[in-house]
């Protein structure tokens, strides 16, 4: 029998904030009536300047992060459209994989999992295109499977180097909410969220962001699409509802999400993400384990992946910790099945938290037969904090 808190460190779904769920415990409501539309646009408009937008069309689908990646798709592209895209994780592959099995041309460019999108190559492929085949190039901002952060200005830069007119997609599911996301300023066209990681929410919502050239887009695509269907969902939108019944609860807790995410302010949460990263990477490091990223400059700021030392099972680790201490880290996926697990450091977080899974991780793997010495990471993070200590913590409550 587990007793206490269950201590969630997977980079999603993340820690629900106490507001969060209180915001969800109201009754039943009519999507149709009039006064929904008091609930859905501040959930709209409170997603734009996460997203980083001023000129983009938000639209949200009953869903995860991945519905919301077909319906970018599905809704400005054809089949046997031509994209680009740099395959560095699961996730990436997983996004590859799904264009392909919606009829396009998948060009990829694989590059070791632990690098992040290789721009230079993307803006070698975007010159070598004479005839403009590629109508998209796809980045994974943040690669969740090995705790990579990419650079989507560099990508547009490329675009824009070589006077491509590409469409720029962007998975920011494990990065918008938590860390620099700026769609106008780095010319993203489609921009792709979660509710349940940054935005502190359960999973059930796809959020699509499409710029002005995106929405141009539409009236090529002849790829197949209803449910997904960004234009009626946008005309819904503006009528104050969905085309189908949504899922009002969780409206009402992204609607409370943002709030806390304004009143912190994004700058705000953005530096809370790096401080806290920054102690989690440097006690892994103290422990003498090496993160997947195979450089500091691009280690994400919401999840870290670790190699288990040659000879401990990493899958060993996080069953250990999940039955003795009740604490669960993400899995190694893909390649790095049994040989890394991920810390999320997403959303609801704060130092104490990652102390703590810092000393559940250390308890695993020393149970699990590494070679680690109990404290060092602690101390390490400890050091961190203390050198760079929280600006005085947000009023949690409503005024």
């Amino acid at each position: 029998m587990q007793t206490g808190t269950a201590h969630l460190f997977i980079p999603g779904p993340t820690n629900l904030p106490a507001e969060v769920q209180r915001a969800m415990i109201v009754p039943m409501q009519d999507h149709r009536a009039p006064d929904f539309a008091d609930l859905l646009a501040p959930v709209l408009d409170g997603l734009k300047p996460v997203f980083g937008t001023h000129a983009a069309r938000i639209a949200l689908f009953p869903g995860s992060g991945t519905a919301a990646w077909e319906a970018a798709i599905a809704n400005t592209l054809s089949p046997g459209d031509k994209i680009l895209i740099a395959r560095h994780g699961q996730f990436s592959a997983l996004w590859a994989q799904m264009a392909q099995a919606l009829g396009l041309r998948v060009e990829a460019i694989d590059v070791a999992w632990g690098a992040p999108c290789p721009v230079r190559e993307i803006e070698r492929r975007l010159g070598d295109d004479r005839h403009d085949e590629i109508k998209a190039v796809f980045v994974t901002h943040n690669e969740t499977a090995t705790g990579v952060t990419s650079d989507v200005a560099g990508v547009r830069h490329a675009l824009d180097t070589c006077f491509h007119d590409a469409l720029l997609f962007v998975d920011g599911v494990s990065s918008i909410g938590s860390i620099p996301f700026e769609m106008d300023a780095w010319g993203v066209d489609l921009a792709v969220a979660g509710s349940q990681k940054g935005l502190m929410c359960p999973a059930g919502l796809g959020i699509l962001a499409a710029s002005p050239k995106a929405l141009a887009a539409m009236e090529a695509s002849t790829m197949p699409r209803s449910f997904l269907d960004l234009r009626a969902m946008l005309n819904a939108h503006d009528a104050g509802s969905f085309c189908f019944t949504p899922p009002a609860q969780l409206l009402h807790g992204l609607r409370a999400a943002l709030d806390r995410l304004h009143r912190e302010g994004l700058a705000q949460v953005h530096a809370r993400h790096h401080r806290l990263a920054s102690g989690i990477r440097a006690g892994i490091a103290a422990l003498g384990l090496k993160i997947v990223a195979e450089h500091p400059s691009f280690a994400s700021d919401t999840v870290t992946a670790i190699r288990t030392p040659q000879e401990t099972d990493a899958r060993e680790v996080i069953e250990i910790a999940r039955t003795r201490y009740n604490t669960q880290f993400g899995a190694g996926l893909g390649p790095l099945a049994g040989r890394a697990f991920r810390i999320g450091h997403l959303g609801d977080l704060n130092e104490g938290m990652c102390l703590t899974a810092l000393g559940m991780a250390e308890l695993s793997l020393k149970a699990a037969g590494a070679r680690v010495d109990l404290g060092a990471g602690l101390a390490a993070a400890q050091a961190v904090f203390a050198a760079h200590a929280p600006t005085p913590a947000f009023a949690i409550a409503a005024e």
